[in-house]
């Protein structure tokens, strides 16, 4: 079976997060404080979310990412990722974290079927990456990293949303991880996701990061795989890892979105930055397989062209990105 919203993509990708709770509180993604917890009983359960995913690759999506929060916090997740390694007609099982607790547990996701991490790190420097993440340990979660590998991923991809006047120097010394380390390497511009006035000061565009590193390594285009996002992708000549770039400001790529989400607590959203949204939990509770799938193909009908962000502004209600799932 294969899904196709109104605007002719293909969809074949869910972002399933299971947790709001992160064990850092990075500028872009949570407050200070943090965030009020969700009670254990407004989460889904494993047995909800493994409903939601059967159901979803039953209508077409061939790949799941497990987001939070940080899902590495959630009790029991393991177990989790196991049983969902093991859908059939599910291709690609990824995850993604911010790498604290990958030293203990990266052969035990490798083992339970993950086929891919993706890393959220936003500095190389132990200062500002403890800035960043308002307390973050830099060398737990470089260590992760080569934990990871040891336990037999490919080199995990590197997240890095570029802010200016905080790591966006550090745009060639992220590029050189691709050639160094191999692992792929994809520059996020800054999105205003938390309301904080005057947030475009923070905005470097693609185009600007591109420029910084063709100043110093030639890029060639990369073609990308069949469960790729929606980044543009570069090589540096030789190297084994490649660099993205993500435009969600300065460029819109939504005519390539292949996903659809769902956040923790059993919201369905089409688009990240759209206020619509669909409660599944009738759906969930009882269980009604059924009703659950027509809710499914509801959202994916429902799929917007393109979201509103641009230079200028934008017009959705600000949330916490760990509440949605990244």
């Amino acid at each position: 079976m294969t899904l196709v919203d109104p605007h002719g993509r293909k969809i074949n990708y869910l972002r399933l997060s299971v947790t709001d709770r992160c064990n850092m509180r990075c500028l872009y993604c949570m407050p200070k404080e943090g965030i009020i917890k969700k009670t254990q009983e407004a989460l889904l359960t494993y047995e909800e979310l493994l409903l939601i995913a059967q159901t979803a690759v039953a209508m077409g999506i061939e790949k799941i990412r497990i987001t939070g929060g940080e899902p590495l916090v959630r009790r029991g997740i393991v177990d989790f990722l196991a049983r969902l390694s093991t859908i059939p007609g599910l291709r690609h099982l990824a995850l993604t974290t911010n790498g604290l607790l990958l030293t203990e547990m990266a052969a035990d996701l490798y083992k339970a079927g993950v086929q891919r991490l993706n890393v959220s790190l936003d500095s190389l420097q132990p200062v500002t990456f403890s800035e960043i993440t308002r307390g973050g340990d830099l060398g737990s979660v470089l260590a992760g990293l080569k934990t990871a590998e040891l336990a037999g991923f490919p080199p995990p991809k590197i997240n890095v949303v570029v802010m200016r006047g905080i790591n966006d120097t550090e745009v060639i010394n992220f590029a050189e991880m691709t050639r160094e380390y191999g692992n792929p390497v994809r520059f996020i511009e800054y999105m205003p996701v938390i309301k904080e006035k005057g947030w475009q000061r923070y905005c470097i565009s693609g185009d600007e990061i591109l420029q910084r590193i063709t100043a110093k390594y030639p890029l060639e285009p990369v073609d990308k795989g069949a469960y790729s996002g929606p980044s543009r992708d570069f090589r540096i000549p030789g190297a084994r890892g490649s660099i993205g770039i993500i435009t969600a400001v300065s460029g819109h790529f939504c005519s390539e979105c292949n996903r659809i989400r769902v956040t923790s607590t059993g919201q369905a959203k089409g688009c990240l930055f759209s206020d619509t949204k669909t409660d599944l939990i009738p759906w969930l509770r009882p269980p009604d397989r059924k009703g659950l799938t027509q809710k499914l193909q509801s959202i994916v009908s429902g799929k917007p062209e393109r979201h509103d962000i641009s230079e200028d502004g934008y017009t959705h209600t600000n949330f916490k990105m760990s509440q949605i799932g990244g």
